[in-house]
């Protein structure tokens, strides 16, 4: 009988967007759980793509740097991706298109799926969140964070799908993020259009959650839910 898949998830995205932003993770201990995924780094500061067991920063200022083993985090989401379905794109379509066509694999609506696709885009449109101020909201620092759009560009698209009952959690839906295959561009994707590219999408049979429990603004945090819903919808 094979091991089940499980996706890590440190943290809550409930607890990052109500300004729980203290990185008490780091990375070596994050790619001990998985080799694919997403995330943020310490104080927001930019946005985190984990591809083949690397960890690298998308920042601001649209640089791209690897991180370090002893850098920390406070929420992210990985798993050892093992893809189930793959496909071949083979003609250009939106990243709405393509998405419905990955959701036709899909045994069913309430299991993580874990989501790598490699290509080259016509466009790739991303954002990512600048450092943040304390006492800031999530939603807040997200007004002002920096969009770009690149043309004609190679990489590789990681995330994670997460069922509707697991909003909160995470984002229901996609959350994705870029890196092209030089490592000078990247971020959360906000949209794109993909030329050709392989797709693969892996099953998750598992969700360990895990928290930040040495941390006293996190144990003793009271959060208002539904202003937290509305802030995840403003700012995904």
């Amino acid at each position: 009988m094979s091991e089940p898949v499980k996706l890590f998830q440190y943290n809550t995205l409930s607890a990052l967007m109500s300004g729980l932003f203290e990185g008490s993770l780091t990375i070596g201990d994050l790619l001990e759980h998985g080799n694919l995924g997403i995330g943020t780094l310490d104080a927001i500061d930019g946005e985190l793509i984990i591809l083949d067991g690397k960890a690298y920063q998308a920042k601001g200022d649209k640089t791209i740097t690897e991180v370090g083993l002893d850098v920390k985090v406070p929420y992210a989401a990985v798993v050892f991706h093992q893809a189930e379905v793959i496909f071949k794109q083979r003609f250009e379509v939106t990243d709405q298109e393509l998405q419905n066509r990955i959701e036709t694999y899909y045994d069913g609506a309430n299991l993580f799926r874990s989501i790598k696709i490699h290509g080259t885009f016509s466009k790739m449109h991303v954002r990512m969140i600048p450092k943040a101020k304390a006492g800031l909201k999530f939603a807040d620092v997200a007004n002002n964070q920096p969009e770009y759009t690149e043309e004609n560009v190679s990489g590789t698209i990681v995330g994670i799908w997460t069922p509707e009952m697991f909003h909160g959690v995470s984002v229901a839906g996609y959350h994705l993020h870029f890196i092209t295959d030089d490592h000078t561009f990247g971020g959360h994707v906000m949209d794109y259009v993909i030329n050709e590219g392989i797709v693969e999408v892996g099953a998750v049979d598992q969700l360990d959650q895990r928290f930040p429990v040495q941390d006293r603004k996190y144990l003793f945090a009271k959060l208002d839910l539904d202003e937290l819903k509305e802030d995840i919808e403003k700012s995904e």
